[in-house]
């Protein structure tokens, strides 16, 4: 029987042999299989064999073959957790990474009086940075800080007492602390300064006079009560409030031991922004009063510090070079 399709004519079409022949080997598969064999179960449109089938077509359930029809691999996917069961783990790794972020980078506090006034105000919240002091950065003249009652500042039993879940919320950092007994004011000077103020004045660090018209509350007088000349001892600072009529800060603590100072290793850190409410959110920067050339001891010996450095050598020279000249005379 000739193979092909069909043409116009009654009659079938006649092929040689040879072509017949032709025809019937390119129905063949390549392992010797006519793709339309009855029995075998597989037609032309059947498609490939899958990888790592048996010679009769069957599959060995070996990874791979699709065998048991249960995806890639012949493994069953795993059913997906449940959203119930994987909550905790979200909350625990939440709860880590926050308690992380309020030990090494920031925190947030509560400002529970009317000292800062009005840079401040009472029931602002504000994140301190926590992370420059790991790096040996210490307080600076004009930052607000963030520090432990050195010791006697703050009144017994004056803090309000927390229940467990503001305890728990204040230990990771999701809310401020209302435990610690933490103050904030405004650095005046550091290590090796001289502060003072005298009556009707204004406030001098190493003989400057302080403009502080930018942060002090309207009516606010610098110098009430008087006091100093202090030396701030190094490694320590002294602080003051913005509302300086309503503030007990350094002035009022000189009796204790420091002479009213804090400790740089009592600092928390620096407040850098006011976080809540939102209609009061703003940064905090150094005002200017307090990059005011020569205010800084530091600076002020450094150039003369150089010129005697630099002088040094070329004295020591000339003194060697004359004494060679006496020498050879």
């Amino acid at each position: 029987m000739a193979v092909g399709a069909r043409s116009g004519h009654d009659e079938p079409e006649k092929r040689p042999d040879g072509a017949a022949h032709q025809v019937a080997a390119m129905t063949d598969d390549s392992s010797g299989r006519r793709d339309a064999d009855p029995g075998s179960g597989q037609g032309p449109d059947q498609g490939a064999t899958p990888t790592g089938d048996n010679a009769d077509g069957a599959g060995d359930g070996r990874a791979g073959d699709g065998g048991d029809g249960a995806g890639h691999g012949g493994r069953k996917p795993k059913p997906q957790r449940s959203f119930w069961k994987e909550l905790p783990l979200l909350v625990g790794i939440a709860l880590i990474l926050a308690l992380l972020i309020k030990t090494f980078l920031v925190q947030a506090f509560s400002i529970p009086s009317d000292s800062m006034m009005n840079t401040l105000q009472r029931g602002d919240r504000v994140l301190v940075d926590k992370l420059t002091p790991w790096f040996g950065s210490e307080p600076e003249r004009g930052e607000v800080v963030v520090f432990h009652d050195p010791g006697g500042w703050l009144e017994e039993g004056k803090t309000p007492e927390p229940n467990v879940v503001q305890k728990v919320l204040s230990f990771i950092g999701l809310m401020p602390s209302a435990e610690e007994k933490d103050l904030i004011k405004r650095v005046i000077a550091v290590g090796g300064d001289t502060v003072s103020c005298k009556e009707g004045g204004k406030v001098t660090v190493n003989g400057k006079e302080l403009d502080e018209t930018a942060y002090l509350y309207p009516g606010s007088v610098p110098c009430e009560p008087v006091f100093g000349p202090i030396k701030v001892p190094e490694g320590r600072i002294w602080v003051m409030g913005d509302n300086r009529q309503n503030s007990l800060d350094s002035r009022y603590h000189q009796e204790l031991p420091g002479g009213g100072t804090v400790s740089n290793d009592e600092v928390v850190g620096r407040a850098v922004v006011i976080a809540w409410p939102v209609t009061r959110w703003a940064t905090l920067p150094v005002p200017g009063t307090f990059d005011q050339p020569g205010l800084s001891q530091a600076l002020a010996v450094a150039p003369g510090a150089a010129g005697v450095a630099g002088a040094l050598p070329l004295v020591l020279w000339r003194r060697k070079k004359r004494a060679a000249r006496h020498t050879a005379e």
